[in-house]
């Protein structure tokens, strides 16, 4: 009788194993004081001496790419994905003022096809290298019947640092301070539920160039990957210009912008201070998605909020503009009940009247 094998049960080690190596460049490269970036080991160290830190908190997220990933299965767009899953956990560090140290990742498939794992991979060492941060491990898991054929799965953890009197808490934030918006570089990494059942509903030729930009297949602009905002955001931080950040993911403007507003402190958002970008004004259209629905659903354009108080903010703004950064001016923070008020005029977001949208948080 001949003894059974790991391989014939559908798991290659020889496989895995050829991954590991193949990949250990791309690790290398995302290196940075405080982790030498080697795989292999069982666990990854981080030197925070290193790195500079005198009196550190550590800060930790962790997150997916959610059903984006469907779509970049589906249309064979491996190279991007990665950046969204380093983003969605990079941005939720800096919100509490910390610079991202390295990174974990996690991709589970039903069978290891190498070359697609090699460029999901090498698309986490760019998000790594654009956060500043070291990919210093992670787990490639095959698992036979556990996924459909060509499907796999990713999850992000990202740990970052900040000094202990520089946590951002949203403490600072008061009436009168402004809210300016970081532009987003597309629908990012929420909101691909929706995206989908429109493209399938609505018969989208995902294959051809957009109605919105000829120069572009819909399909690329729809997984255009979310950028990161991390080396903007950071000397900010540090030189107290900031008094608080909210990254726009699930819940859209209404319900993010809250989550670091003091008790007695409001937001209100005005729409019409920024131009809603193309892609987000086909999906509404697509959609007839109402402004309301709008507001906490997608970014609308807008990645990060960024509260300061109004002496600081051309001075915030100009820096920000000089690192590369598209910003608007598009709020302020009033007294009252914490929470978010999003307003717009007739036309705006295709209103047939002048709207308002509200969420307590």
């Amino acid at each position: 009788m001949t003894g059974y094998t790991y391989e014939q049960a559908g798991v290659s080690i020889a496989a895995g194993n050829a991954l590991v190596r193949a990949i250990a460049p791309l690790a290398r490269s995302t290196r940075r004081p405080g982790a030498d970036a080697e795989l292999g080991g069982f666990g990854g160290f981080f030197d925070l001496k290193a790195a500079g830190f005198e009196d550190p908190l550590l800060v930790a997220a962790n997150d997916g790419v959610g059903t984006k990933l469907k779509l970049a299965i589906e249309w064979h767009r491996h190279a991007g994905v990665g950046i969204d899953l380093v983003a969605m956990c990079a941005n939720d560090l800096v919100v509490q003022g910390a610079e991202p140290l390295f990174f974990l990742d996690y991709y589970a498939t039903g069978k290891l096809d190498a070359g697609v794992t090699e460029q999901v991979v090498a698309s986490i060492a760019e998000g790594c290298k654009l956060a500043g941060c070291a990919l210093i491990g992670g787990e490639t898991a095959e698992m036979p019947g556990m996924y459909a054929d060509g499907d796999y799965d990713l999850a992000g953890f990202c740990v970052g640092a900040v000094e202990r009197t520089q946590v951002l808490t949203g403490e600072r934030i008061g009436a009168g301070d402004v809210i300016l918006g970081l532009a987003s570089s597309g629908v990012h990494s929420n909101g691909y539920s929706l995206v989908r059942r429109l493209a399938v509903d609505k018969g989208w030729k995902l294959e051809r160039p957009s109605p919105i930009d000829q120069d572009h297949l819909l399909i690329d602009l729809l997984l255009a990957p979310t950028r990161i905002y991390v080396r903007s955001l950071l000397p900010l931080v540090r030189g107290g210009r900031i008094k608080g950040l909210a990254h726009v993911t699930g819940g859209g403007l209404l319900e993010n912008i809250p989550r670091v507003l003091p008790r007695e402190a409001h937001a209100v958002v005005d729409a019409d201070a920024w131009e809603q970008p193309r892609l987000m004004a086909f999906l509404q259209a697509q959609g007839a998605i109402e402004p309301e629905e709008f507001a906490r659903t997608f970014n609308c354009g807008v990645g990060m909020a960024v509260m300061v108080g109004e002496d600081d903010a051309d001075a915030v703004m100009g820096a920000l503009t000089a690192a590369g950064e598209t910003v608007f001016r598009i709020g302020r923070v009033e007294a009252g009940l914490r929470g978010c008020t999003v307003r717009g005029s007739a036309g705006t977001w295709s209103a047939r009247a002048d709207w308002t949208a509200r969420h307590d948080a």
